[in-house]
């Protein structure tokens, strides 16, 4: 078999989505190349491909970022793994350790499917360098949901927020990286709290095992009911813009909100004596680096965390995958290639 099917944006928006027929690439030296057993979708690669999120794409384009499945073939020099190895990317190639890339000056957002080609293709060649090993404890369309999602609310809580037991933990909505942040506080001894706007979605929370189950509208005041006025040491701000202000009436003194969702838009307004009178911390999250990935993998498999994926689509079905993602999925939306 030489050629695969691979999804190609010719422009931006839904329209210009196509799945081709094009040629199986070959792996150069230091690529390895995976056979695709699952993508998972962001909320990032909807705004991708309706306009770009500002990035300079060269058409055509495969959106995407997060990938899993095993190692088909090698090039010359590959070290790191073998033929038949399951692997995961990396949202941002080349983040290893430590600073990102980029200046005060030049902001650098070169990602998988933003800046570098995607994924959501059967067959993907990339430098060694991109890829981890997946969890042993997971099949491919969970372990899919790692690279973007779950580090995000790993990067936030743990490697960024230094996540203790007994301290308090806010994620707002059901989407994916919220309920990560959920298993992922619960694990770590956190107390718990989750806002919705629905009802049913607040319900299948409740049975995840959340401390506290709140409705969107007022959760502020339901904040400080609940803790006495205390507020709370972490909160995933996953909605963005005005609504960062909220998050800023809700966190304890000395607590942390980590920026992370964009839904109400990139421009942020706040009172900026919830800041300063409060010494919070406004944490930017840029997802993470290829070593806290890999710690993630670890404990994932050390902790037997199931993600939670709402619903697998084939890969001819990602327009109708998309619409679930602009309905807000409870969990993860994966593209499976059986």
């Amino acid at each position: 078999m030489t050629m695969m099917r691979r999804w190609e944006m010719t422009g931006f928006g839904r329209g210009s989505l196509q799945l081709r027929r094009v040629p199986i690439p070959e792996p150069r030296p230091g690529h390895v190349l995976v056979k695709a057993a699952a993508v998972a979708l962001n909320f990032r690669d909807k705004l991708v491909i309706e306009h770009g999120m500002g990035l300079a794409l060269d058409f055509p384009f495969t959106p995407a970022s997060d990938l899993a499945g095993p190692v088909a073939a090698m090039g010359e020099d590959v070290t790191r793994f073998r033929s038949g190895d399951r692997v995961i990317t990396t949202f941002f190639p080349g983040w290893i350790d430590g600073r990102s890339a980029g200046s005060a000056k030049t902001l650098d957002a070169r990602a998988l499917g933003g800046g570098h080609p995607g994924v959501l293709a059967e067959y993907v060649s990339l430098p060694e360098d991109w890829v981890v090993a997946a969890p042993r404890s997971l099949d491919s369309a969970e372990a899919s949901t790692l690279p973007c999602a779950g580090l995000t609310a790993w990067f936030a809580l743990v490697e960024r927020g230094q996540l203790r037991a007994g301290q308090s933990v806010l994620v707002q909505g059901t989407g994916g990286v919220a309920l990560f942040g959920l298993q992922i506080a619960k694990a770590h001894g956190a107390e718990t709290f989750v806002t919705s706007g629905s009802a049913e979605k607040r319900e299948h929370v409740r049975a995840l095992g959340a401390n506290h189950v709140i409705d969107r509208d007022g959760w502020v005041g339901s904040v400080y009911r609940l803790t006495a006025d205390r507020g709370i040491d972490h909160i995933l701000e996953l909605v963005g813009g005005a609504h960062v202000a909220k998050s800023l009436e809700a966190v304890a003194i000395d607590g942390h909100v980590s920026l992370i969702g964009v839904i109400e838009g990139f421009d942020l307004s706040a009172a900026a004596a919830n800041v300063m009178l409060k010494s919070a911390t406004i944490q930017g999250i840029r997802v993470g680096h290829r070593r806290a990935l890999e710690d993630l993998v670890r404990a994932v498999d050390v902790l037997n965390l199931k993600p939670v994926i709402d619903r697998r689509y084939g890969l001819e079905d990602v327009p109708v995958a998309l619409d679930h993602l602009d309905r807000g999925p409870f969990g993860k939306i994966v593209i499976t290639f059986d």
